[in-house]
């Protein structure tokens, strides 16, 4: 699933345009193609056809893993799930089978919604907060602190990994920044939240903004056929490592299950049994 650096890159993508693409700021909705009615949750598809025609694009952004376009009257939420991708392409390309959504635009371009698994989610909302209010805070943002962390640890009393994936308590993380983060910090995936020490929770606090930011640096992951141009699969410290020495220490990098997650460890940096 796309996390927080891959949906950024996406939305800097779509709002910055790129050397084959416009900026998406501007640019009018003139009419949707809905291949697969049930990416749409709110309002009804027919309603959604109705109301975001004729309604140009202000700005676009993220909160956690959503992105956000801002409409002259609306706000358009898609939520990527397992596979989906969204981008800019000429109306005159032939579409994949995937393309499922597809907003057109008056200047001859097409915003199209790819999601091979169908997983993905469309909001089109006047307040964005009735989809986004139970997010947790955002992890680079200036109000995310060593204190505000450690007041999630301590509120949630969870092991750290499953506690890290939950979008209510810190939006944006998934499973490879959660581990990048955690042998970062040298700090086990199944610790219990609230025993961490004020160093460890310092730990984590640069661990996680540290993967992040080192993840936009590289513009996201390309691990999966669904990513697109992002590099920081060739400096993932532990994540989809397993037998590989771990960077910081050379011990061979191990693979377990937390949650139904892949979850990859150091046992030498990042040692079980330490309450």
């Amino acid at each position: 699933m796309p996390e927080l650096p891959e949906v950024e890159t996406i939305c800097r993508h779509l709002r910055d345009g790129t050397k084959d693409s416009p900026p998406l700021a501007g640019q009018q909705i003139v009419g949707v193609r809905l291949g697969w009615p049930r990416h749409i949750v709110e309002p009804s598809p027919a309603s959604l056809r109705r109301r975001i025609r004729g309604q140009a694009v202000r700005d676009v952004n993220r909160r956690g893993k959503f992105i956000l376009l801002s409409l002259e009257r609306d706000t358009l939420i898609v939520h990527l799930m397992m596979s989906g991708d969204l981008f800019l392409a000429p109306a005159g390309i032939p579409r994949s089978p995937h393309d499922h959504t597809i907003f057109r635009l008056a200047s001859g371009w097409q915003l199209r919604f790819r999601d091979p698994r169908k997983f993905g989610r469309v909001f089109l909302v006047a307040d964005p907060e009735t989809v986004l209010k139970r997010l947790g805070p955002e992890p680079l943002s200036a109000g995310f602190q060593v204190g505000k962390l450690g007041l999630i640890l301590n509120r949630h009393k969870r092991a750290l990994k499953p506690l890290l994936l939950d979008q209510a308590a810190i939006a944006g993380l998934g499973n490879i920044y959660a581990d990048e983060a955690l042998h970062r910090a040298r700090l086990h995936p199944l610790r219990g939240s609230q025993t961490l020490k004020p160093s460890e929770i310092r730990a984590l606090w640069k661990g996680i903004r540290s993967a992040l930011r080192d993840g936009l640096r590289h513009n996201g992951a390309s691990i999966d056929w669904v990513y697109r141009g992002g590099s920081f699969q060739n400096h993932f410290r532990v994540y989809g490592q397993e037998g590989q020495p771990c960077p910081v220490c050379g011990t061979t990098i191990v693979r377990s299950v937390i949650g139904q997650r892949s979850t990859f460890t150091c046992p030498h940096c990042q040692p079980w049994g330490k309450n």
